[in-house]
């Protein structure tokens, strides 16, 4: 691939004795949607944490715009899954994003006009500008992930790591999330490494999967990878996979899931 914004070499990465996965290579391009799946322990966070640079590979590199990695970099964005805010807690929408403008920085700083102006044009961005004092704590699952998207943008990122973003939401906010997600991509042209359990929201925008399992992996276009032939291979047991009115069921996996979820009552999903 020619543009890499990252760039995976025999990476093998390590939890505690037990090896997630090794011999790993990917490159991931400018504008690149790859989506991470597979069953759970198959190292798919700790991907994402060895690309922030905080969990070291056993073996081989890791390289974001051609240097190594190091935390703390603001070039690249991150989105965690959403999850329950403490109603003690008042945080407002517009403080959530304005951690991702100026929280690199030590202390509460000082607010000047600059920042105020870089967090109203994320909060418009991200289309959350009607509920930015907001307590985030009274905000729905995927108003929630709204302001997350907008603090990920916040640094101009080349690339934007997703850590199941869309854990816990309904299906209406899934797709309002993922496509806002989709639209920020085609239009800045940063990559994006999406980790989920449920390829289905995103199965239009991904150009790329990289499925782990069993310590193995397969990278290619999600036809050539998501097959009961592969996917059988790779977990070494039958695996059936089901194309249904646009959809992929994978079936036989084991604790893993791609099928479609009704979440529908969650008590943390809601609108978007």
């Amino acid at each position: 691939m020619t543009d890499a914004v990252l760039e995976v070499r025999d990476a093998e990465l390590r939890l505690g004795a037990r090896t997630l996965w090794s011999g790993l290579d990917l490159e991931v391009g400018r504008g690149e949607f790859l989506a991470v799946l597979g069953a759970n322990g198959s190292g798919k966070t700790s991907l994402l944490k060895a690309i922030l640079g905080q969990h070291p590979l056993a073996a081989g590199e890791i390289r974001f715009e051609g240097e190594p990695v190091h935390r703390g970099d603001r070039r690249i964005g991150y989105i965690p899954q959403q999850r329950g805010q403490d109603p003690a807690l008042r945080i407002r929408g517009r403080d959530l994003v304005r951690l991702g403008v100026d929280g690199h920085r030590w202390g509460p700083g000082r607010p000047n006009a600059a920042r105020r102006a870089r967090v109203d044009e994320l909060l418009e961005a991200v289309g959350a500008a009607h509920y930015a004092k907001v307590p985030v704590a009274l905000l729905s699952g995927g108003e929630q992930q709204r302001l997350r998207v907008g603090q990920a943008l916040a640094g101009d990122p080349s690339l934007v790591l997703c850590d199941e973003p869309l854990g816990s939401l309904d299906l209406r906010a899934q797709r309002v999330v993922s496509e806002l997600i989709d639209r920020h991509r085609r239009a800045s042209g940063f990559g994006v490494l999406f980790v989920t359990h449920d390829v289905n929201p995103v199965l239009g925008m991904v150009d790329r999967v990289l499925y782990l399992a069993g310590g193995r992996f397969r990278i290619g276009a999600p036809d050539e990878v998501l097959t009961s032939e592969v996917l059988s291979e790779l977990y070494q047991a039958p695996i059936d996979v089901i194309r249904t009115h646009g959809r992929v069921v994978i079936v036989g996996a084991p604790d893993h899931s791609h099928h479609e979820h009704e979440h529908h009552g969650h008590r943390h999903g809601g609108a978007a």
